[in-house]
């Protein structure tokens, strides 16, 4: 039974453990204003907002992509859709903003465009910034419209606060404390575990049922290959996975330790003030709505070789502390280097039962310098083609400590081990970086796929090394700016 408030109002729903937010809202309760699009989380058309309490115990809330949120995940939270945003004929200041700025064409993806300016409009209102380029595309780079008439939805995001709203009392209500919550039998049919204990018991009990947390590629297997599952292990709210601890380790890397389930948004002002680099990359995985509900343990459990954030991670020497049953019952835990985790394509170290429990995140040391480098179609929303993560030290003239990591070019996000040779203890030479280049084709032999031949990914790459070579020489000779277009230009 799923127990949450729909518009400031209750609901008790039954539904099966691969029920959709986007189902039960059009199918059981018969809310028919969320649309469903491309059921891939792609267009943004069954964008919802969901409120749960922040640290300070005030409700917060984030767009999400009904279609690929699992509805059980509701349970205890507020569900705010296009349905319920007008007070009578007083529109919401996003509605309003979209008439008067004649934003709305064919109308189906609008639904979705109006709920992700209200979570705009509800952030602004809970902590005023300005509304710069760069904010307003991350608020609606998730939402797709195929009329390609944005201007005018840019001019209503820009005006909705010019509108008077008289904020609804509900929108601040939570679930009620006392009411009923998933059970927590190990046996019901979506497992909500609160605790790290309960999570391995459950896994024991039920190794084949998959492991959900944001959702944001497992419910593809329902939308897209038309998977069922009959019993789901959902982490979101396991407590020791929601953490983000700082720590230091016994060899004296200093760091954090980021829980499993800690969504890619709370993760953003950790990165954006000690790895730029990184923070800036999601602002190109997946949309506001992806980034609210996907989590750094769920793109390295996923094992794809086209995961964004798991070559960042090699780069930075990240270690992994996996979680599992011991002997007696309890939890045994063990770490690993990231380097590895990976064994084949979607095929990892995880043992029997076992799960992540929480990624070391290091800082960059004295010295060290980090650059990430995605390639796809698209700038926004997209998978990559190749993406490359380098980070190195340029001590004494030469380079030390190189790591040069790359999606989309083997089986498994890997090391470019040969090439890393070939550029540690030389100076940032064309000589060096050309035989870094050549030991590429040692280290890799890409496929070809929909999204690049080997020969493009092969090719890539080595640009890739070509680029840091031209960094490396720009920052020699203090020349300002960047050597290529920034791939979030503005």
């Amino acid at each position: 039974m799923i127990n949450f408030k729909l518009n400031g109002k209750p609901q008790q729903c039954s539904a099966t453990p691969d029920t959709s937010v986007l189902e039960l809202l059009r199918d059981t309760l018969g809310s028919t204003g969320t649309k469903e699009g491309c059921a891939s989380g792609d267009c943004g058309a069954c964008t919802v907002a969901i409120g749960e309490p922040g640290p300070d115990g005030q409700l917060r809330y984030h767009s999400a992509n009904a279609c690929i949120t699992p509805a059980h995940q509701l349970n205890g939270r507020h569900l705010v859709t296009v349905d319920g945003l007008a007070d009578g004929e007083a529109l919401h200041p996003a509605q309003a903003a979209m008439v008067e700025c004649h934003a709305s064409q064919c109308g189906f993806c609008t639904p979705g465009i109006v709920m992700s300016l209200f979570t705009l409009h509800e952030a602004q209102r809970q902590a005023p910034a300005p509304l710069t380029p760069q904010r307003l595309e991350a608020a609606l780079g998730g939402n797709l419209c195929r009329c390609t008439g944005y201007r005018p939805i840019r001019d209503a995001a820009l005006s909705m606060h010019d509108y008077p709203h008289r904020r609804p009392d509900w929108l601040d209500l939570g679930v009620d404390a006392a009411a009923p919550q998933v059970a927590d039998d190990s046996d019901a049919a979506f497992v909500q575990p609160a605790t790290l204990a309960e999570l391995i018991e459950a896994r024991g009990r039920h190794p084949q049922a998959p492991i959900v947390a944001g959702g944001t590629d497992l419910w593809l297997d329902i939308t897209q290959r038309l998977a069922r599952f009959t019993r789901v292990i959902d982490v979101t709210r396991v407590a020791e996975l929601n953490a983000i601890d700082e720590a230091c380790l016994e060899d004296g890397r200093q760091g954090w330790w980021i829980g499993a389930a800690v969504s890619y948004s709370r993760l953003e002002p950790l990165l954006e003030t000690h790895l730029e680099p990184f923070a800036h990359l999601l602002h190109r995985l997946g949309s506001a709505q992806v980034r609210n509900r996907g989590t750094l343990g769920g793109n390295i459990a996923n094992a794809s070789p086209i995961g964004d954030t798991p070559p960042v991670l090699l780069a930075l020497g990240a270690r992994l502390r996996l979680a599992g049953p011991d002997d007696g019952h309890g939890v045994r835990e063990r770490e690993i280097p990231l380097d590895d985790f990976f064994l084949d394509y979607k095929q990892t170290a995880l043992g029997e039962g076992e799960v992540i429990h929480a990624i070391f995140l290091p800082r960059l040391e004295d010295g060290q310098t980090l650059k990430v480098w995605k390639l796809s179609k698209r700038r926004e929303d997209d998978i990559s083609a190749v993406l490359a993560a380098f980070s190195w030290k340029h001590e004494a003239g030469v380079l030390r400590d190189v790591r040069l990591a790359f999606g989309g070019m083997a089986a498994t996000p890997q090391r470019a081990a040969q090439a890393e040779a070939a550029l540690e203890g030389q100076p940032p030479s064309p000589a060096a970086f050309q035989a870094a280049r050549l030991a590429l084709q040692q280290d890799f032999q890409p496929m070809t796929d929909v999204r690049g031949s080997a020969h493009y990914r092969q090719l890539s790459a080595a640009n890739l090394l070509e680029r840091l070579r031209l960094v490396l020489a720009q920052q020699e000779t203090h020349a300002p700016g960047e050597v290529m277009l920034h791939a979030y230009a503005h």
